[in-house]
């Protein structure tokens, strides 16, 4: 039977574990209004990108303007008050001492300075609360990133507190990827000193590279028996989006191994097992296998350097059945070229016997 055969060649190949992994903003900040007011305007064009610090809405200011100067006004006028008590209390001083006033006197002006110290205290405190809502009435962004869809038109009136949330913003670069690891590829990427993180697209080819693991959790969740890590991209021309599905791959090191076909690797009840042709023979090869590398499958025990693995044909080997191994990209012996090389040789000299015989049911025809 004609087959196709790999030579079986030990190489270093990496250590990859693939997980499906979602993606989400390194940093993710829900913008929501601290005072209560009108919406007078949106100061940005949603979905683009911003910089910290850069104005998003504007709430009416009029009403946060005058309670900031009846704040003002309230603290003039209780330093005018502490004034007057210190100045009282002085006065009372020099008489407290030659005891031409009584002593409960001169304490009674002395408690009215300190509480008028007090009341001016207060004030202060609420002109600067007054100038903190007043800045309030203007929304900037926290962090440079992506906005979101506003959550309140213009005119609207918004209130402070939870259920008062303009709109999202998203920074997706650098961006996350969040997925799991069962204990056994934990373990397998602890003994690696330098991991490299990828992201794959649905070729299978990466399209993210050079990231790195940024969390590693210290728990196994019972219910699946995973691990949860996740790895930080650089996310300039915004390749992944948050929220998105990926497929991450972690390269952990380099091992010794063959490659073969993924296809040519056969499961059985006592495992995996490949076809290999020995002396002529197909002859059935127990094997471990480790991790894909694209195409391949890697195989770390079972076979041999320079074996002959068989990559087609499978279903109908038997073991000890007689193979013409064949390089894989040699033209094979039933191929076309095989069909013309025979045509002569049936009309060599002596042909002429069959082209009779078949010229004869033609004519019975």
């Amino acid at each position: 039977m004609p087959v196709t055969v790999q030579s079986a060649r030990l190489e270093s190949v990496p250590v990859t574990i693939e997980a499906v992994g979602q993606a989400e903003g390194s940093k993710e900040v829900e913008l929501r209004a601290r005072v209560s007011g009108l919406l007078e305007r949106k100061l940005y064009e949603e979905g683009q990108r911003v910089k910290a610090g850069a104005p998003m809405f504007q709430i009416e200011r009029a009403p946060f303007e005058i309670a900031l100067q009846q704040a003002r006004a309230n603290l003039a006028q209780r330093v005018a008050q502490m004034e007057q008590a210190r100045r009282e209390a002085q006065r009372l001083k020099p008489l407290a001492e030659q005891q031409a006033i009584s002593q409960r006197e001169y304490d009674e002006a002395v408690s009215n300075a300190r509480l008028s110290e007090a009341a001016v205290a207060a004030a202060q405190a609420a002109v600067r609360e007054a100038e903190l809502n007043l800045s309030y009435t203007s929304v900037v962004a926290p962090i440079s990133g992506i906005t979101g869809r506003s959550q309140k038109s213009q005119g609207a009136l918004v209130t402070a507190g939870s259920d008062s949330l303009l709109t999202t913003l998203t920074q997706t670069d650098p961006i996350w990827v969040r997925f799991s690891f069962s204990e056994a590829e934990l373990a397998r990427l602890r003994q690696s000193r330098k991991a490299e993180v990828r992201l794959l697209g649905p070729d299978g080819k990466p399209f993210l590279t050079q990231g790195r693991l940024n969390f590693a959790g210290s728990t196994v969740d019972p219910r699946v028996g995973t691990v949860q890590l996740r790895a930080e991209f650089a996310n300039p021309e915004l390749a992944v989006l948050p929220g998105q599905f990926v497929r991450a791959q972690v390269v952990a090191g380099q091992v010794q191994g063959y490659k073969v076909p993924q296809s040519a690797v056969m499961q059985t009840e006592q495992g995996r097992m490949v076809w290999v042709a020995r002396e002529g023979k197909a002859t059935p090869v127990p094997v471990e296998t480790g991790a894909w590398v694209g195409s391949d499958w890697v195989v770390h025990k079972g076979l041999n350097e320079g074996d002959q693995v068989i990559v087609d044909n499978l279903m109908k080997l038997r073991p000890g059945a007689p193979v013409a191994p064949q390089p894989a990209g040699a033209a094979s012996p039933g191929g076309p070229q095989g069909t013309a090389a025979s045509v002569p040789a049936a009309g060599a000299p002596g042909a002429s016997a069959p082209q009779g015989a078949g010229a004869a049911p033609a004519a019975s025809r």
